[in-house]
C-alpha cells in the first residue's frame, strides 16, 4: 500500500503541475489581451473581447466532470487516449486556463493606472506596456492567483482519478470506498489536506516575497 500511495501522489503531482504549467502559459497572453482589448484597455476591440470572454466564461462555468466527457475526442486527439495520468491533463489544463484567465485579467485591472500613464509619457509602446509594467506591477496578484488555481487543481485531479486518470483520487476511490478499507480514504483525504496547505503556504510567500508594499 506504500507504494501505491506513492505512485498515486506521484500521479497526483504530475497532473497538477503540468496543467498548471500549461494553464500559466496559455492564461496569461488571454488575460493580457482581454485587458488590452476591453473597454477601458489599451487598445479597446469589441469584436475580440467580447467573443474571447464569451468563450473563457463557457469554459470556466461548464462542471469540470462535464467537461472532462465533453472533451474526449479532444483529449484522445491530443494524448491518444481518454484514460490514465497522462489523459487527464488535457481536460484539467483546459480548465484551469479558463480559471486562470479571468484571475490574471483581474489581477492587471488592479494595477495603479497612473503608472500605466507615467508609462506611456516615457514613449513606451503598448506590447511594452503590457510585458514590461502591468506584468511585473501585477505580479503578487499573478501569484496568488496561480496558487488558487493549484489548490483547485488537487481537487479536479481527484475527480479525475475517480474516473480513470489515476492518482490518489483513484487510489482513494478503488481501495478506500470500492475495497472498504477506510484507513485508506483517511490517508488519501490527510495527504490531500497536506498537499493543499504546503501549496497555499508556499504560494503566500511567494506573494509576500513579490509584494511592493
Amino acid at each position: 500500500m506504500q507504494d501505491l500511495l506513492l505512485e498515486a501522489l506521484w500521479q497526483t503531482t504530475l497532473m497538477v503541475g503540468a496543467s498548471a504549467a500549461i494553464a500559466v502559459a496559455l492564461g496569461l497572453p488571454i488575460a493580457l489581451l482581454l485587458y488590452a482589448t476591453g473597454s477601458d484597455g489599451l487598445r479597446p476591440t469589441a469584436w475580440v473581447n467580447r467573443p474571447l470572454g464569451l468563450l473563457v466564461n463557457a469554459a470556466r462555468s461548464t462542471p469540470f466532470i462535464i467537461l472532462m466527457v465533453a472533451i474526449v475526442p479532444f483529449t484522445r486527439l491530443v494524448a491518444g487516449t481518454s484514460i490514465g495520468t497522462g489523459a487527464a491533463i488535457v481536460p484539467l489544463a483546459l480548465a484551469a486556463t479558463a480559471f486562470l484567465a479571468r484571475l490574471f485579467e483581474n489581477a492587471l485591472r488592479e494595477v495603479d493606472k497612473g503608472v500605466i500613464e507615467a508609462a506611456r509619457a516615457m514613449g513606451a509602446s503598448r506590447l511594452q506596456i503590457l510585458l514590461k509594467v502591468l506584468v511585473p506591477e501585477a505580479l503578487p496578484g499573478l501569484v496568488a492567483a496561480t496558487t488558487v488555481a493549484l489548490v483547485s487543481l488537487v481537487g479536479f485531479s481527484a475527480m479525475a482519478g475517480a474516473v480513470g486518470g489515476g492518482g490518489l483520487g483513484d487510489l482513494g476511490i478503488r481501495f478506500g470506498y470500492q475495497r472498504f478499507m477506510p484507513e485508506v480514504m483517511a490517508t488519501v483525504v490527510l495527504i490531500l489536506i497536506l498537499l493543499v496547505q504546503g501549496l497555499q503556504s508556499f504560494g503566500d510567500w511567494l506573494v509576500r516575497s513579490t509584494s511592493h508594499r
